[in-house]
């Protein structure tokens, strides 16, 4: 039996003749009839006994008159959601974000799901390089990752490009309301990324760029603890602004670095030349549209 045999059987079922079921799925009786009788004989069964001019389910065409329904309305929806997924609106939204996201990320997600309610989300944080591979690995169609990295494999969003503030305890005395990597040198430093990333390189390079000794970094991609042991007074930081606007509520200073070159750049990506899914589109449309406002 087919789909489409269940539908015929519902029909003469509803309909209760041969004729007026025909009638109703615009097809000539006879073949209608050859089909139910092709049922019976699939089955074994008898499905129908006639009753003057109409006919009646037998036990066995009750059974079947339930199970056809259910299977005939999953059938349905199993097609409206299909449908519904490639225009988008029905799926996941598979999502890789970077420790240090941007803050509006929260505001993004809630926005994209009142357009989308019947969207779900895989939201899995990591660092920048295991993002990428994520993504190539097609585990996640799309990741916020910090530049740079090697990127050649993707499709690229620039997000935000934003400054690098230095960060201590606040009962530490700052002589100003900005800082140089000559003023912070001699802090014990602990930064938000692992050696070989791109945070970190970018932060050790301008140490090598203004002839200062490369300082020994230790490393916490754990931002609230990190906050802790700066707000303690344990170490000292050196953070995308981004990491000031998220983190409110530590006793600390916040001071920009007086060097304009300096700065973190975020992006979305995803792999060029590969299916994506509408749902990564719509997203991608909507992080867009908030960019040119």
């Amino acid at each position: 039996m087919d789909i489409r045999q269940l539908r015929y059987f519902i029909a003469i079922v509803e309909e209760k003749t041969i004729s007026a079921a025909a009638t109703k799925l615009h097809l000539s009786q006879p073949p209608l009839s050859q089909q139910l009788k092709n049922m019976e004989n699939h089955l074994n069964v008898q499905l129908f006994e006639r009753r003057g001019r109409t006919l009646e389910l037998t036990d066995a065409g009750q059974t079947l008159y339930k199970h056809a329904l259910k299977i005939t309305k999953y059938m349905e929806e199993s097609e409206r959601e299909v449908r519904e997924t490639a225009n988008g609106e029905h799926g996941t939204l598979t999502l890789g974000v970077n420790t240090l996201s941007n803050e509006h990320l929260s505001t993004t997600i809630q926005r994209y799901h009142q357009q989308h309610p019947h969207i779900t989300f895989k939201i899995q944080q990591n660092d920048s390089a295991q993002l990428c591979q994520l993504v190539r690995d097609r585990i996640l169609e799309l990741a916020i990752i910090r530049f740079p990295l090697e990127l050649n494999d993707f499709s690229i969003l620039h997000l935000k490009t934003e400054p690098f503030y230095f960060i201590c305890s606040s009962k530490e005395i700052l002589p100003s309301s900005t800082v140089t990597y000559e003023d912070i040198h001699h802090y014990p430093l602990i930064i938000p990324s692992t050696e070989g990333l791109g945070l970190h390189y970018i932060i050790m390079e301008q140490f090598s760029n203004y002839g200062l000794a490369t300082p020994r970094l230790s490393e916490c991609s754990d931002i609230a603890l990190l906050l802790e042991l700066v707000e303690s007074g344990f170490y000292a930081s050196v953070v995308p602004e981004t990491v000031i606007r998220q983190q409110k509520g530590y006793k600390i200073h916040a001071v920009k670095i007086s060097n304009e070159a300096l700065n973190s750049s975020s992006g979305l990506i995803w792999l060029k030349d590969h299916f994506l899914s509408k749902t990564s589109q719509n997203f991608i449309k909507l992080l867009k549209e908030e960019l040119e406002k």
